[in-house]
């Protein structure tokens, strides 16, 4: 295994716009890196707010070592907490999703409210203090629906992103949406392979067949820079949104970590369909028309989604080891939609199931041949894969900071 100064050695060393070495897609040294560094200190995307509808909607994740449950409490916040009994350790939900009054460990029925305390913990003598073993908290975020979560002592900051992305999602109103579907599928590839393959339409055309009914593999079309330099196509549809009401023109962090801009998709198609029609009759939330093209929201290391006018698809990723990653897609309709009324489930999620599926090929098939003593990291194109190129400096500029050694501390 690559130990801490070796790893950073190898980013220092790589060679800029080209994929990166072997070891840091298949090494599990540097995989236990990227939990601790990245995964364990960065806000990481964990649920739509739908998918915990009601009080006492709970739902679990796992993150690296840490599993952690997310429950909406009676005051309607939603809140996390390491899912980890006070007492022994037992973990409390077992389950992905769920509902309950209470958070009961199943072992010695500790008794947690929805808001981490403990309420009965069974003949714990005298001296026993409830107060102190109440469930460790995990801190979370409601941002317009999508629900982020940190297991760093100190998150990092938060307010640009919560400011941008709650005025992009106000007209999507999630609050009234509700979850339609869900597919979980494990991807037998490093996590960076997921998301470098998000990140370009490069293998678009020759692996989406689907999605390119759709949506444009031409980078020249969704070129954009700032907030008023882009293609034509996109100036015009950022006009024509924002004279709607729909926030949509081109918005960044610094470091690129999350993205967010409004683009068309192809000949005025409505949605991500077969028929390029929309798959849901009621819009969702304030949308004033169907062919909105999609919202699209990135955030690094773990999320990508799209906001169409009748629906919405979340997508999650979080890793469970060098070369498996989980990938987590939902989709949301308006609350009010009903199920053969309203939408048929082939029509609303077959192109994304194909996506997914044809995606999982890709990234197994990059990662087998990564796996060879042979592999060289080859160049990016500068025009088909710019968005690689931004998330490889991202998270080599973010690893080489975080291990680079620290100042020793003068003895006193």
């Amino acid at each position: 295994m690559l130990t801490h100064a070796q790893t950073r050695d190898r980013l220092i060393a790589r060679r800029p716009a080209h994929a990166l070495d072997r070891d840091l897609y298949c090494d599990d040294g540097v995989y236990q890196l990227d939990l601790d560094n990245i995964f364990y200190r960065e806000w990481l995307f964990a649920l739509p707010a739908p998918v915990l509808p009601k009080p006492g909607s709970f739902a679990t994740l796992q993150i690296g070592a840490y599993p952690v449950v997310i429950v909406r409490s009676a005051d309607g916040m939603i809140r996390a907490f390491h899912n980890v009994c006070r007492h022994r350790g037992q973990r409390l939900c077992a389950t992905t999703t769920g509902s309950t009054p209470n958070l009961v460990c199943p072992y010695h029925q500790w008794t947690y409210g929805l808001d981490g305390k403990l309420l009965y913990a069974r003949d714990m003598g005298e001296g026993f203090d409830p107060a102190a073993h109440g469930l460790k908290k995990v801190h979370c975020v409601d941002l317009g629906g999508m629900v982020f979560v940190c297991l760093a002592q100190v998150p990092p900051p938060i307010a640009d992103l919560a400011k941008s992305l709650t005025a992009f999602l106000a007209p999507s109103g999630l609050t009234d949406a509700k979850v339609a579907h869900s597919s979980t599928i494990v991807e037998k590839g490093n996590w960076k392979l997921v998301l470098e393959n998000n990140r370009e339409c490069y293998h678009c055309s020759g692996s989406h067949p689907s999605l390119c009914r759709t949506f444009s593999d031409n980078p020249k079309f969704a070129a954009m820079s700032g907030p008023d330099e882009a293609s034509a196509e996109i100036l015009t549809h950022w006009k024509r949104c924002e004279a709607a009401g729909l926030p949509s023109r081109f918005t960044h962090a610094d470091d690129m970590g999350w993205r967010l801009a409004r683009v068309p998709l192809l000949n005025n198609a409505e949605s991500y369909t077969m028929s390029t029609k929309a798959a849901v009759a009621k819009r969702m939330g304030t949308m004033p028309f169907n062919d909105a093209g999609t919202l699209l929201f990135y955030h690094y290391p773990n999320t990508w989604n799209h906001f169409l006018g009748d629906h919405a698809i979340t997508f999650r990723v979080l890793p469970i080891s060098a070369t498996e990653t989980e990938v987590t897609t939902t989709w949301l309709v308006h609350k009010d939609a009903v199920e053969g009324e309203d939408y048929d489930l082939k029509t609303l999620t077959e192109v994304w199931l194909n996506t997914n599926d044809e995606d999982r090929q890709v990234v197994e098939e990059n990662q087998k041949g990564i796996l060879s003593p042979a592999y060289e990291p080859g160049p990016y194109s500068p025009i088909q894969e710019e968005g690689v190129i931004q998330f490889v400096d991202w998270y080599a500029g973010l690893m080489t900071g975080r291990l680079a050694p620290q100042p020793a501390v003068a003895a006193e």
